[in-house]
């Protein structure tokens, strides 16, 4: 019973439409708005994208293998050993071997395997006793700059976020605030080094970007760069 209302609720809907019609005509008490509601097609809409949905989910595909790059390496490796390869053999071989088709049976492989989120390093287990007011944040960075604007302690040297531009990845991130200050970014310590030189550090870097900063750091005259 349920499979079949599942199977048509766009067509249960309209038995439903015919019979509250069948009330407004005997002036049935809000027989009218209900009619009105079920009506709507908004409703109908909405009915209709479920049913879809219902259908998607029972028909979704699924990879019949988590590891087709690896079969077609197999399968090459078979082939090479073929003493007198024919025609077929080695248009067979080329294929398998062409940058675009294993891009393709990478890329299988990697949503077969739902391997297609980023992977954050581990935080350290210990942390030394003056480093305990330290913070360790990961972002993700996909070509996009981190959004915030760097300064340079003119007397210690020390770099700090001066400013998080709304909207960009840090910001979106909530991670980082003015007034952190930067001790290390992936592991290099940033100490003595120029704004622009931890620009270039965080350039070079893509995926999971490691900082190291201690909260709420108060700074003063600086010379100011934007990342």
């Amino acid at each position: 019973m349920k499979q079949a209302m599942e199977d048509g609720v766009s067509e249960v809907l309209s038995c439903v439409v015919e019979d509250v019609s069948h009330a407004v005509s005997r002036n049935v008490g809000g027989a009218q708005l209900l009619h009105e509601l079920l009506s709507s097609p908004w409703l109908c809409a909405l009915l209709k994208v479920y049913e879809c949905l219902l259908q998607f989910e029972r028909s979704a595909p699924r990879p019949l293998l988590p590891y087709a790059s690896g079969l077609s390496h197999e399968i090459m490796s078979t082939l090479q050993k073929v003493p007198r390869p024919s025609a077929e053999v080695r248009e067979l071989f080329s294929l398998l071997s062409s940058p675009h088709v294993q891009a393709l049976l990478s890329s299988h492989d990697s949503v077969a395997q739902s391997d297609y989120g980023p992977v954050l390093p581990p935080l350290p287990d210990e942390m030394p006793e003056d480093e305990e007011a330290m913070r360790i944040v990961c972002l993700v960075k996909n070509n996009q700059p981190l959004g915030a604007t760097i300064k340079r302690h003119e007397e210690t040297g020390e770099i700090y976020i001066a400013r998080v531009i709304h909207g960009g990845l840090a910001d979106r991130s909530g991670l980082l605030h003015p007034g952190d200050l930067l001790v290390e970014v992936n592991g290099n310590p940033v100490a003595g080094l120029e704004p622009e030189q931890v620009i270039q550090i965080l350039i070079n870097s893509q995926g999971t970007i490691l900082f190291k900063v201690i909260p709420d750091a108060a700074q003063s005259s600086s010379s100011q760069t934007s990342v």
